[in-house]
């Protein structure tokens, strides 16, 4: 079935690369070759899905790694993603700030899943966070000047 976040192309593309293929040899093929590739200022960035820190790294990427830490934004909080037997799981953190990054941390370092990208997931959803949060504007008095 097709996803809705994924244009058709880039679904059959993320299917041809699952085979059943090591991860290094999966990482060799779509190194330099992927629809998700981007170009910016001398350094190649990426935009698939599930990449914590947008580089184009084996270590980062989202397609080709057995385990799989994710973080993107939802209406209210951040959905992470993480793979478990070859699917991938979504969870709604919308809880609190604290709560959010403590339940990242116990999900990444805290269940030795991936220890490494703890840093980046809590970074991301702290940015995401952030953004969601209103801003209050502080009212300007009127004041009486003198004659």
């Amino acid at each position: 079935p097709r996803s809705k976040w994924l244009p058709k192309r880039k679904q059959w593309y993320q299917r041809r690369v699952r085979a059943d293929m090591s991860a290094d040899l999966q990482w060799s093929i779509i190194r330099k070759n992927s629809c998700f590739l981007v170009s910016s200022l001398g350094t190649t960035l990426t935009r698939e899905p599930n990449n914590i820190s947008s580089k184009n790294s084996f270590k980062a990427n989202g397609l080709v790694n057995k385990h799989v830490v994710g973080v993107k934004a939802a209406d209210k909080g951040v959905i992470l993603t993480t793979k478990s037997k070859g699917r991938l799981t979504n969870t709604t953190l919308s809880r609190g700030g604290r709560r959010t990054i403590k339940t990242i941390r116990a999900a990444t370092a805290g269940s030795h899943y991936r220890p490494d990208l703890t840093d980046s997931a809590v970074r991301k959803a702290s940015a995401i966070l952030r953004s969601q949060k209103s801003k209050n504007v502080a009212k300007r008095r009127s004041r009486k000047y003198k004659n």
